[in-house]
């Protein structure tokens, strides 16, 4: 079963590391404009292929979000990696866009963006 995380559930589980693992459901060329910081990238429609590489572990706590709550690409790679065996998955429902509207940091890869 997936249960939500809030941005103040995720903010403290990042101030406060503790085992788990972040993931971005968006393509890659929108991870790398853009990301929460300790976020790996996985594509909704990779999921399957890359979630062993990614997290090895199944009853590790993982937390997944995309652009936002109009956005459904993490839903559905939360729903993927809860039908493949893992125990402890979340999902970030505001996603990127709420992250970025509370003035939170994210982490720009693109380097085409630099001004």
């Amino acid at each position: 079963m997936v249960t939500q995380i809030t941005r103040e559930e995720l903010q403290q589980k990042l101030e406060h590391p503790r085992k788990f693992v972040l993931l971005e459901a968006l393509a890659p060329e929108k991870y790398r404009q853009a990301h929460i910081p300790g976020a790996l990238n996985m594509p909704s429609d990779q999921a399957r292929n890359l979630a062993s590489e990614l997290i090895p572990k199944k009853d590790v706590e993982v937390i997944v979000y995309c652009a936002g709550p109009t956005c459904h690409a993490s839903k559905r790679v939360a729903e993927e990696l809860t039908a493949m065996g893992y125990s402890e998955v979340r999902h970030y429902v505001g996603g990127k866009s709420d992250w970025m509207q509370a003035g939170l940091p994210v982490i720009s890869e693109d380097k085409d963006r630099a001004a």
